[in-house]
């Protein structure tokens, strides 16, 4: 499984298009793996790009946690598979967003693409240099989740 790392600031053209960071492309180390999952994201305005295999891990964990014949699980599934698109990096490592997930997530010319382990976000920078907390902010979340 890939561990994607780094924050990199970088454009989108008009059509939804933006370069796939040569460090991501690095950590995914197999060369062929170039298409993936991109969604948008439950809790924020920013998209969330997955690999096929951590997406299909996804997948099965909420598969095993959900019954499609309960009618409120059946709902949840559908609005959870709402707003996803499967994409592949262009011949020139471009990862072309669908127009729809731009609009919903308000992606401008300039984006904010972050590795977070086994998924990246994808932002507006004007929205994601909004929501982010301040360095005190930040301390206080991390004592209060990684201390005992």
């Amino acid at each position: 499984m890939c561990v994607f790392t780094g924050d990199f600031q970088i454009k989108i053209d008009p059509k939804g298009r933006f370069v796939f960071p040569s460090v991501f492309l690095d950590q995914l180390g197999d060369k062929d793996m170039r298409t993936f999952v991109v969604k948008k994201d439950l809790y924020e305005k920013c998209l969330t790009v997955y690999t096929q295999s951590s997406w299909q891990a996804r997948v099965e964990t909420i598969k095993s946690r959900l019954n499609p014949f309960n009618k409120q699980h059946n709902i949840f599934l559908r609005e959870f598979f709402k707003d996803t698109a499967e994409v592949e990096l262009d011949s020139s490592n471009r990862l072309l967003v669908p127009k729809r997930l731009v609009e919903i997530t308000e992606l401008t010319k300039d984006i904010c693409v972050l590795g977070l382990g086994d998924k990246i976000e994808v932002w507006s920078a004007e929205v994601y240099n909004a929501t982010r907390p301040s360095a005190d902010e930040f301390a206080a979340m991390a004592q209060q989740f990684l201390c005992d």
